[in-house]
């Protein structure tokens, strides 16, 4: 299926790109008897519902147009936003984030705890900086990136 995907990557490229939008994932999956090919994609400013369909539209156009068929199994096309609590999936994505609101899971405690929320004030090689108001005088907190689990956008309550 991996070809699915990589062919879907390259036919929907151009499509973002005459948008401005970019490409955040693709993913072809059976969830029970049904095979789902889902296109995450994103703008600055979140992408909106107009949007998805715009880039199902066309992206449906293409790859109905392609011979021969490079998904030949019915499929239901699903084209979203990665969501408001997106992960950070690499050192790129974390660069981005630097300003905004995030959660961090840790593999093993630190300071007590194995989870943090907090704005993203600076990252390099070794440390994630985060600052949260909530934690008192000392409203920073420095995190060894080696003991960064997982790390997602966040809603600030």
């Amino acid at each position: 299926m991996s070809n699915v995907v990589e062919t879907v990557r390259q036919v929907v490229a151009p499509i973002l790109e005459k948008h401005s939008f970019y490409l955040f994932d693709v993913e072809f999956v059976k969830e029970n008897k049904s095979w789902y090919l889902r296109v995450y994609i994103d703008k600055k400013g979140g992408i909106t519902i107009d949007d998805c369909v715009l880039v199902s539209d066309e992206l449906s156009e293409k790859l109905d147009a392609m011979e021969p068929d490079p998904i030949p199994q019915a499929y239901f096309l699903e084209v979203s936003s990665p969501g408001a609590e997106r992960p950070l999936r690499n050192d790129e994505e974390l660069k981005q984030a630097v300003g905004e609101y995030i959660h961090v899971s840790l593999y093993k405690n630190l300071n007590g705890n194995k989870t943090f929320e907090g704005t993203l004030k600076s990252l390099d090689d070794d440390v994630l900086t985060l600052q949260n108001d909530k934690w008192g005088k000392h409203d920073t907190l420095e995190i060894p990136r080696n003991l960064i689990a997982k790390s997602r956008l966040a809603i600030q309550f």
